[in-house]
C-alpha cells in the first residue's frame, strides 16, 4: 500500500531512501542525485525551470513536491515511480506536474521490447486510452514506454486532485539533450501539429475529462551534475 503520510525533507540525501535501488541510482552525475540537488537548492521551482514556465505563461505557486511518487496505473502492480510529483496552482486552480529527471539515461525500453505478455498488452491499451490516442495503433512499437506511463501518471493524479492541468516535464541535465528525439516523437504522436523544442512547454490537448494536458523539456543547470 502506498503511504499517504509524508515528512519534510532534511536535504537532498533524504531522496536516496525512496529510490528503487539506492546504491545503484544515487551517483554523482546521474539523474536521481542531480535532480535532488537542483530542487532542494531552490526549495521550489529551480530558477531556470521557472523561467520556462513563465515564458509559456504559467504563473504557478508550488504547494508541495514529493520525490519518487508512485502512481498505480491499470492495476495495483508495478506502479509508475515518478522522480518528482509537484502539486501547484494558479488563478485557474490546481495543476499536477510529474517531473522525469534525466542525464544520459534512456526512457526505458522500446514498446516492442517491453510488451511481451498479455498483462503488458492490456496496460499499454490502458495508457493509450488515457492519452486518447487509441486510433494511432500502428507505429507505436519504436516509442519509449516510460514516456507513456509518466504522462499518464500526471493525468491520473490530476483526476485524483480534481486538478485542471496535467503536466509532464522532462527535466534533463544532459547538456547535449540526449534522448530528446524520443521525447520529440512521443509528443508528435499525441499531437502531430506540435514541433517540440528544448526549454519549451506545449499544450497537447484538452482531454475528454476536461483536463488540459501539457508536456515540456527543460534543461537543468550543468553545475548540479557535480553535486
Amino acid at each position: 500500500m502506498k503511504k499517504k503520510i509524508y515528512i519534510p525533507s532534511k536535504g537532498p540525501d533524504c531522496w536516496k531512501d525512496f529510490l528503487a535501488d539506492p546504491e545503484k541510482q544515487w551517483v554523482t552525475g546521474f539523474s536521481a542525485k542531480t535532480l535532488a540537488h537542483s530542487w532542494e537548492d531552490s526549495n521550489g521551482f529551480p530558477k531556470k525551470f521557472n523561467k520556462v514556465l513563465n515564458n509559456f505563461g504559467f504563473d504557478l505557486e508550488l504547494l508541495l513536491a514529493i520525490p519518487e511518487y508512485k502512481v498505480f496505473l491499470d492495476s495495483k502492480r508495478a506502479p509508475s515511480q515518478n522522480d518528482l510529483f509537484v502539486l501547484s496552482r494558479d488563478s485557474n486552480g490546481l495543476a499536477v506536474m510529474m517531473i522525469e529527471g534525466k542525464v544520459s539515461e534512456s526512457f526505458d525500453k522500446l514498446i516492442k521490447d517491453w510488451k511481451d505478455s498479455d498483462g503488458k498488452f492490456h496496460r499499454f491499451e490502458f495508457l493509450k486510452d488515457k492519452l486518447e490516442i487509441n486510433d494511432k495503433t500502428e507505429g507505436t512499437s519504436d516509442f519509449r514506454y516510460q514516456l507513456f506511463h509518466r504522462t499518464v501518471s500526471a493525468i491520473l493524479t490530476a483526476e485524483q486532485f480534481t486538478a485542471k492541468k496535467a503536466i509532464m516535464i522532462v527535466h534533463s541535465f544532459s547538456q547535449s539533450d540526449k534522448w530528446f528525439k524520443d521525447y520529440f516523437d512521443f509528443v508528435k504522436l499525441i499531437n502531430s501539429n506540435l514541433n517540440p523544442r528544448v526549454n519549451e512547454i506545449y499544450k497537447c490537448k484538452t482531454l475528454n475529462s476536461g483536463i488540459e494536458l501539457f508536456v515540456g523539456w527543460i534543461k537543468g543547470e550543468e553545475k548540479y551534475l557535480n553535486k
